[in-house]
């Protein structure tokens, strides 16, 4: 028998529970960090465990059990990689597990191997690769403020989007990729990332208004392509959602899919202007 689902209008999503869910993620990583840097990495760890088994199941079609469980082995040691070794240790563990990949699958013999490694190693950049120059971040002075500010700084795009766009959007933005996205919600993440950017320059870096401003600009347009990038692979591989485990908000990378790209963004502009 067939279930409507629920209709939660321009938003898509049920918005109380998608806030609460939200902030309790968001009030557990940044306790973390301001105890102790080690812990947040030991979250990112145990975060992208559970990203690499859930792009293992949905990205790549017919993976052997063996390769998942090396995906969920591999991602957490990309993390520690970057807790270690800085970027360097980053960029090592990352290779490292590509060549890992590559040789382990060979145990499942030759049909569908490209398809295998090739989804496979992306996951693993798209994910935890991407996730480890927030535990590069974190491990710098002032790492907690600074990660503090990249978290808001990506944020804020959801929250001005969201809001703008279910009071406001009338004008799709990119309505073959994501249908709830309108012009009136980029609108809405731009006004509220600048307004945050400033602030935390003036405020917490006692930098100058401008180049707030400028991170703020930057980061709330590489966070709505990150959210469109995650839109074009569900869309692509014919799913609504990268699983189910987050309430309101679908899976894993349903609610990471702008942190990840913004970590790197955070981690280079930050070395610029910090």
């Amino acid at each position: 028998m067939a279930v409507n689902e629920p209709d939660y209008g321009k938003a898509g999503r049920n918005l109380p529970v998608a806030i609460a869910v939200g902030l309790g993620l968001f009030l557990t990583v940044i306790s973390s960090l301001f105890i102790d840097d080690r812990y947040f990495s030991i979250l990112a760890a145990f975060g992208m465990m559970l990203a690499a088994r859930e792009l293992g199941h949905t990205l790549v079609v017919g993976l052997s059990g063996r390769m998942s469980i090396l995906l969920q082995i591999l991602a957490p040691a990309i993390i520690a990689g970057a807790l270690i070794g800085g970027p360097i240790g980053l960029l090592v563990t990352f290779v490292a597990s590509s060549l890992t990949v590559l040789a382990v699958r060979l145990l499942d013999g030759q049909e569908a191997y490209v398809h295998h490694v090739t989804r496979s190693i992306f996951a693993l950049a798209y994910a935890p690769l991407l996730a480890g120059f927030a535990v590069l971040l974190a491990a710098q002075e002032n790492g907690a403020w600074k990660v503090l500010a990249f978290v808001l700084l990506t944020s804020g795009t959801d929250v001005g989007g969201y809001a703008a766009g279910a009071i406001f959007g009338k004008h799709p933005m990119a309505p073959n990729i994501s249908p709830n996205k309108s012009w009136e919600g980029f609108a809405g993440a731009l006004i509220l990332q600048l307004t945050v950017g400033i602030a935390l320059w003036v405020y917490i870096f006692e930098k100058p208004w401008w180049q707030g401003a400028v991170v703020g600009f930057a980061m709330m347009l590489t966070a709505t392509i990150g959210d469109l990038v995650e839109s074009m692979i569900k869309r692509d591989l014919g799913i609504k959602d990268m699983g189910g485990l987050l309430p309101g908000h679908g899976g894993v990378m349903d609610r990471m899919d702008s942190l990840v790209i913004n970590a790197f963004v955070a981690w280079l502009l930050f070395g610029f202007f910090l």
